[in-house]
């Protein structure tokens, strides 16, 4: 089983996927509801939420006869962090090679000067 984190980003290489989690971003939906803009079947749609769920992307709970999909923002959480890490690196990184490019002495020849008559 891999890790918490390949599973979110696995989950997240379908467009279809994230798709569904920006709609959910504004608000739970039923699989109905979520299947409704896509042309493929309702059946489709659940395998989508599946991978989501077993990401941990997403929930579903029930509320009398509506079964409505839930996204787990918290997930988020841990991608930003592992994102965030490699940012400052990235950052240092370019901070590193700007104070380089700073120390050198400018390169290539110089233009010569005209010598008034």
């Amino acid at each position: 089983m891999a890790d918490p984190l390949s599973r979110v980003f696995s989950a997240l290489a379908d467009p279809t996927r994230r798709d569904i989690v920006a709609r959910l971003a504004v608000g739970d939906a039923t699989v109905n509801e979520l299947a409704a803009p896509y042309d493929v079947t309702v059946q489709a749609v659940s395998k989508h939420l599946k991978v989501l769920e077993d990401a941990g992307l997403v929930s579903r709970s029930r509320e009398a006869q509506r079964r409505p999909v839930h996204l787990e923002a918290e997930v988020f959480d841990l991608m930003t962090k592992w994102i965030e890490r490699y940012r400052r690196q990235a950052e240092e990184r370019y901070r590193r090679l700007d104070d380089v490019l700073r120390s050198m002495p400018d390169a290539g020849p110089q233009p010569a000067k005209a010598t008034q008559p």
